[in-house]
């Protein structure tokens, strides 16, 4: 399989693209579908690496996964489903971790291989592990595996040290299904999360607190089978949003939710760029001059990290001097050695990285490290003189649907 993208950069990026189903939304639905009784049916999820994993792991586990001629997918999950995901489909995963919380809530039990991915920065599994066990479930770590039963659930109060998604979701799943009342206190406000909220609640569970730091579950028998929609991908919104920006541009982005993007839309009009919202859709209109602005990332509703990496990219070739704080992985500037490699003047100490504008970039031989260093790349391979190979292009396909073809929609000379 061809493990790169060339891209001829120095053109504007202009037209139409719409925005595929969120990747993040759609691992943990897919997830959660475990605890459904029938046959689950989802629309707007992406046909990319990592969904194409984790279906992989429910059919090692014996479900029946099929995408219908729409382009739904469709789950049907046996009674005796196993309770195991095998490390060989788990180590290419971060979201198989996200099967604990749906297997204890089916079949009181799971082991799960420790949970791959992009090497971004720690992150650990302790606040997912603190949740189970409030609510009954026993946990032993062994030979890189996390193994759960359990005991006896009950609802309880939990409270997490940080507002971890993946904890908050996994919480989420198995209080779905835990008698009693669950209160998860300093909740993840991802969109992801209400997403995740609302598909329990189509299939009739009782969530109340979705989007705030305070999530009440109130436990039930069974779980049914629905159809359901998921929500457009934000960051990859962000990212077609940030290629107009930076080409000075002029893309019209559809499918997508508004008020998801307003921290991205903020930060861009700071640079320079005209953002309006038209008919449900963005329009992106670049400016001549890339002005520097200054980013922390922060969970929802900040600055989103997994934009982070695609603003850097833009902001080597501003007018003066910026500076990015990365609060929430800490090796979310690993690409920043490849940026050099263009031309690129970054400073890094810590979790700060300075920026320091140059007049252009040049095209050069690349790897991405991770899957939003792959899209910073791309976004600076279009603001590059020249031509620029991306090598390690799998991580970039393990996010974006159909990426070359969008980026050839809008303008981009990519060569296969």
């Amino acid at each position: 399989m061809r493990d790169s993208l060339i891209i001829e950069g120095g053109h504007r990026v202009c037209g139409e693209v719409r925005v595929s189903g969120a990747k993040n939304a759609s691992l943990v639905i897919i997830a959660a579908s475990i605890l459904a009784r029938g046959r689950t049916q989802l629309e707007n999820v992406p046909k990319i690496k990592d969904v194409e994993v984790l279906l992989d792991i429910l059919k090692y586990q014996g479900c029946l996964v099929e995408w219908e001629d729409d382009g739904t997918l469709a789950i049907e999950v046996p009674d005796n489903i196993l309770t195991e995901s095998p490390y060989e489909l788990s180590k290419k995963l971060r979201a198989s971790n996200l099967l604990l919380g749906s297997l204890l809530g089916r079949r009181r039990q799971a082991k799960i291989s420790l949970p791959g991915g992009c090497d971004i920065g720690s992150r650990p599994m302790d606040l997912h592990l603190k949740g189970l066990q409030v609510l009954g479930s026993k946990v032993v770590l062994e030979h890189g595996y996390i193994e759960a039963s359990v005991i006896k659930l009950q609802g309880g109060r939990i409270y997490l040290d940080f507002p971890s998604v993946g904890a908050t979701e996994n919480i989420m799943m198995l209080a779905s299904t835990t008698p009693g009342t669950t209160i998860i206190d300093n909740a993840a406000k991802e969109p992801e999360i209400v997403d995740l909220a609302n598909f329990l609640s189509a299939m009739g569970a009782k969530i109340r607190g979705a989007g705030t730091d305070l999530i009440k579950i109130e436990g039930t028998e069974e779980l049914k089978a629905v159809r359901y929609a998921v929500i457009p991908d934000r960051i990859e919104a962000g990212t077609y949003m940030a290629a107009a920006a930076a080409t000075g541009g002029d893309v019209m982005i559809e499918n997508v939710i508004p008020t998801h993007l307003l921290p991205i839309k903020a930060k861009l009009e700071e640079i320079g760029a005209d953002v309006t919202q038209i008919n449900g859709g963005i329009r992106v209109r670049g400016n001549d001059k890339i002005y520097p602005v200054d980013i922390k990332t922060l969970p929802y509703p900040g600055f989103p990290t997994d934009m982070q990496s695609q603003m850097l990219a833009i902001l080597t070739i501003a007018q003066g001097t910026s500076v990015i704080v990365e609060n929430v992985f800490e090796n979310r500037f690993q690409m920043v050695d490849e940026l050099k490699r263009m031309g690129a003047k970054v400073k890094v100490e810590g979790h700060t990285a300075v920026v320091e504008g140059v007049p252009h970039l040049h095209g050069a031989r690349v790897k991405a490290t991770d899957l939003r260093a792959g899209a910073a790349l791309i976004l600076a391979a279009l603001i590059a003189r020249g031509q620029t190979e991306i090598d390690n292009a799998h991580y970039i396909f393990r996010g974006y649907e159909d990426i070359e073809n969008k980026l050839r929609g809008l303008g981009v000379k990519v060569i296969s």
